[in-house]
């Protein structure tokens, strides 16, 4: 409540020009942001700055850790994750102005490096499976399911195609999403199942390649966004922002589908 009174205080004297502009520079919140939004956010944000004036940090990580972190006090005004349930779990211990909205689905995708062998390239699993069974897959790199969304749907998807207790010995357990691309594309690995998003990145596009997992293989990834207890006007006209047009088109061109009418 403190922290919202003084925003509202600062909002006054900022229209009435008491407020020198480096107070007003102040207000760049931070955003607990899931990894796989990593390129697409940032290009929503620099849009943002564009054309509001206004900025906000972004920090990138699991969605687990970051709804154990908000709700041990830690000073984020925003948090997308990429499970709509944390942010549910947050809003019913009281940490969330609200329930949020969910600002996309997600996919997952088998990548694989520039270079890699290309029969793996079978988001069906098929080809993985036979790998398996020749016993010629060294390593293959996933979220860690315990607190990455994109995790339990790798783990979901392994599972479906029967695999789930055979890869086991080949799995290399990445922090978040965005670091399980790395491992897949470190040239240590066969490959991994990772964002579609992360994929369809250019960084990460230009030097690999990758087939979509059918979504019938894994739970929907719904992603849902809230603002936290005491947020700002920045972390406010952000959330509204991603509502909108400009940042949706952006979230589309990565390969996010858009919850219309969700």
């Amino acid at each position: 409540m403190r922290r919202a009174a003084l925003h509202v205080f600062v909002g006054l004297l900022l229209y009435v020009g008491l407020v020198p502009a480096s107070v007003a520079d102040a207000d760049r919140p931070i955003v607990a942001a899931a990894s796989d939004l990593q390129y697409a956010l940032d290009a929503v944000a620099e849009r943002f700055t564009a054309d509001t004036g206004r900025e906000v940090r972004l920090n990138y990580g699991s969605s687990g850790n970051f709804r154990r972190q908000i709700a041990q006090g830690a000073p984020f005004e925003l948090y997308l994750s990429a499970d709509e349930s944390y942010v549910e779990a947050l809003y019913r211990d009281g940490h969330l102005v609200d329930e949020g909205v969910v600002y996309a689905i997600g996919r997952v995708v088998v990548l694989i490096g520039e270079g890699g062998d290309a029969s793996l390239l079978d988001g069906s699993l098929d080809a993985l499976g036979r790998r398996l069974g020749e016993g010629d897959l060294a390593r293959f790199a996933i979220a860690n399911p315990e607190h990455a969304p994109y995790g339990v749907a790798a783990r979901e998807a392994l599972q479906d195609a029967g695999l789930w207790g055979a890869i086991q010995p080949h799995l290399i357990h990445a922090e978040n999403v965005s670091q399980a691309a790395r491992y897949a594309l470190s040239g240590e690995t066969d490959g991994g199942i990772v964002a579609l998003s992360l994929a369809r990145a250019g960084p990460i596009a230009d030097r690999s390649q990758f087939d979509r997992i059918p979504e019938a293989m894994h739970a929907p990834l719904r992603q849902r966004m809230a603002l936290v207890e005491g947020a700002g006007e920045t972390a406010t006209a952000f959330y509204e922002y991603l509502q909108q047009d400009p940042a949706r088109s952006i979230l589309h061109d990565y390969g996010f589908v858009l919850p219309d009418g969700v």
